[in-house]
């Protein structure tokens, strides 16, 4: 799925479908975890390439989980992490492509980093810093 560039109001705007698509996700992982946990890993790793023969004893909560997946990725956001619901939506800050980074439970996207840097160089966004 290609990944969008937003602007930092797109983002905004796009950001509670964005949620509730991660709530599902998480429910379903929660399921997933309290009634298979050593299915777990292979499941996460199942839904970053479309499945697998263990995810077939979960699978009306793998479905939700992979639907929420595949609905993020169709906004042309990019799910960096399904265990702490770690998204990254494509901007330009100063005319450089970066990461407006969001993670679930966070009320807003108050966050950015560098595209390599990763999550553990988020930066409080100046929206002065960001394009239109």
């Amino acid at each position: 799925m290609p990944t969008r560039v937003y602007t930092l109001s797109e983002a905004r705007k796009a950001l509670p479908h964005v949620k509730r698509l991660m709530g599902e996700i998480q429910t379903a992982r929660a399921e997933i975890l309290r009634l298979r946990p050593e299915a777990w890993p292979a499941l996460r790793k199942a839904a970053a390439n479309g499945g697998n023969v263990a995810a077939g004893q979960l699978l009306a909560h793998f479905a939700r989980l992979e639907a929420g997946v595949k609905g993020i990725g169709q906004l042309g956001v990019v799910v960096k992490d399904v265990d702490s619901g770690l998204v990254d939506f494509l901007a330009r800050r100063r005319g450089k492509e970066v990461y407006i980074c969001w993670r679930y439970g966070e009320a807003e996207l108050v966050y950015w980093h560098d595209i390599e840097a990763g999550f553990a160089g988020r930066q409080m966004i100046r929206e002065a810093d960001f394009e239109a």
